[in-house]
């Protein structure tokens, strides 16, 4: 079959010896797993369930112990500040679970530990998009056809044209609005990211053939809402309500309180994950492609479109697991079910494999890869290309 050129100037033969040396990197990471690895994980674990459960207890604290703290005056600000810090916490608890424990277990980065706890196929993660559902629409759809038009839903997500490879629709018009809205209710948004669904708008599926995807998708939805904002604050309010000569608030408010403490940490996990992962595919200079470009692609070729589509985001140890490392966008999706902690070991090696032949190596701060981000998001809300230096 005919291969069509990617954009960069190497021979078949360079780019299959480009491949292999991104083989042997590969192989020579994942015969040296072992104890430090594992220990990695598990500490990354305990600390988010730590994390976790340490911020519920605070925020429960600030509820049931303010008359305690003195003057009603000063117990307000008191309160603010605790019921806050502990929401914080919670917030980077599931910023953890999400990104560096689930999303990584998900890829099978861990399986070769054997440990029964820490598996693909069993691991439940906290959103409401069931975990095998996204495993088949990220781990083999996405990183299978990384921006490849009409193959890879990642690419505007159905609603956003993020390539001026897209032909332009008046719908687009709207999309710096699905833009915040997305951020916002990013784990609502990635449940309901199915390919299924995305058959059905297009009459390719009858709702009939659709409801089991959809029932599926219904009882995850309902176990995230049922714990986050019914059993947790439901709790806490019962608590409320023997001791309730001594709280400040009724049990209708403790609920409501917990219940608003809990939205507001998973919207600061939204907002997070949808930054990482943008900044990760359609800051300026990402490349998306067409179906003929990747027929008959070789392995080797499979590399070099995730290098030309992928990009990094620079930053501290602290902000790189906060990221699920994924900051190290081109390594994972180079090496997808690669310990996540390797990423940064092995990204100077990838970097300098890439300038040695030419190939780009999209990385940088990440106000300047989410400020880029945006500013595609608003030039190609409008017909026509884009500007000098976007996705393409």
């Amino acid at each position: 079959m005919k291969t069509h050129r990617l954009p960069v100037d190497l021979t078949d033969d360079q780019i299959e010896e480009f491949g292999a040396e991104l083989d042997a990197i590969r192989d020579e990471v994942f015969d040296s797993r072992g104890d430090r690895d594992r220990a990695y994980i598990l500490k990354v674990i305990k600390t988010q369930r730590i994390m976790a459960v340490t911020g519920r207890i605070i925020i429960y604290g600030a509820l049931f112990f303010l008359p305690a703290w003195g003057h009603p005056l000063a117990s307000w600000g008191v309160f603010l500040s605790v019921i806050g810090f502990g929401t914080f916490m919670l917030g980077i608890a599931k910023i953890l679970e999400n990104m560096e424990v689930a999303h990584n277990v998900l890829h099978a980065q861990w399986d070769w530990m054997k440990d029964p706890e820490i598996q693909s196929n069993t691991w439940e993660w906290d959103t409401m998009s069931p975990s095998d559902r996204w495993m088949h629409s990220h781990n083999v759809v996405h990183h299978t056809w990384t921006n490849v038009i009409e193959k890879d839903l990642d690419v505007g997500y159905g609603i956003m044209r993020v390539t001026p490879l897209q032909p332009w629709k008046p719908a687009f018009l709207l999309q710096p609005i699905y833009f915040i809205l997305l951020m916002l209710l990013f784990e609502e948004g990635v449940a309901l990211h199915e390919q299924g669904i995305d058959d059905h708008l297009k009459g390719k599926k009858t709702l009939a053939e659709l409801k089991p995807l959809l029932k599926r998708i219904g009882y995850k939805v309902w176990r995230q809402v049922a714990k986050d904002y019914i059993a947790w604050p439901l709790a806490a309010a019962l608590v409320a309500i023997p001791i309730s000569f001594y709280v400040p608030f009724s049990p209708l408010m403790v609920f409501a309180l917990v219940a608003g403490a809990n939205a507001i940490a998973s919207v600061m996990r939204n907002i997070w994950a949808f930054i990482i992962i943008f900044c990760g595919h359609f800051p300026a200079g990402a490349h998306s492609f067409t179906e003929e470009q990747v027929d008959g692609e070789t392995r080797a070729r499979w590399y070099l479109r995730q290098m030309l589509g992928s990009c990094n985001i620079e930053g501290s140890k602290l902000f790189h697991v906060l990221s699920g490392n994924l900051s190290h966008q081109i390594e994972h999706h180079l090496f997808p079910d690669m310990c996540s902690n390797r990423y940064k070991e092995v990204a100077p090696r990838v970097r300098a494999l890439a300038a040695r032949y030419g190939v780009p190596y999209n990385s940088a701060s990440l106000t300047r890869q989410f400020g880029t981000t945006w500013l595609n998001n608003l030039r190609l809300a409008f017909p026509g290309g884009g500007i000098p230096g976007t996705v393409s």
